[in-house]
């Protein structure tokens, strides 16, 4: 009996687990992209990411904290295990930036310039006002959400949010 529960645990799990493939592989892919600033490779982590959860499915408990955040977990450690092993800096790269085709050549210049300005500012932020950035505006999760990857409470996410983005702001305005 005891085996067939697991058994039956496991399974949800696993359906929760591709459920949550489905509404957050981009997501996870995306906030990858932005730490390792090469499409292809952050598309391939993402997968080993849900690769990594999978496997781990077995151990994984509940403790109030939800899946996606604990994807995300998986997703950033993954990230700082490659940024160490190669010493590369998670800088977007201009030319990777993509925009929808409707747009001018006026505006993808400016778009290209912008995207440059905002990715060597974020440079200046201390690594949690980057990470809350990058959970929030490239990865599309709540304020809650990024609190539980970070183990932060909400409240402490969207003060680190604001302080992050008053720095942004005045890092590109001393810029310009």
């Amino acid at each position: 009996m005891p085996e067939e529960k697991r058994e039956k645990g496991i399974s949800s799990k696993e359906d929760a687990l591709a459920g949550l493939y489905n509404e957050y592989y981009d997501k996870i892919a995306r906030y990858i992209y932005v730490r390792m600033g090469n499409r292809a490779e952050a598309e391939d982590m993402a997968g080993e990411v849900f690769l990594k959860a999978l496997e781990s499915l077995g151990s994984y408990k509940e403790r109030g904290v939800p899946m996606q955040a604990w994807l995300f977990r998986i997703a950033h450690n993954l990230v700082v295990d490659y940024l160490r092993r190669s010493s590369r800096r998670g800088i977007i790269l201009v030319d990777d930036v993509e925009v929808e085709a409707e747009t001018n050549p006026q505006e993808i210049a400016e778009t290209n310039i912008e995207m440059a300005r905002v990715s060597e500012a974020m440079t200046e932020l201390t690594p949690a006002q980057k990470q809350v950035i990058e959970l929030r505006f490239f990865g599309g999760l709540t304020s809650e959400e990024a609190g539980k990857v970070m183990n932060k409470s909400s409240g402490a996410v969207r003060e680190m949010q604001s302080a992050a983005i008053k720095r942004l702001r005045e890092l590109l305005v001393d810029e310009s």
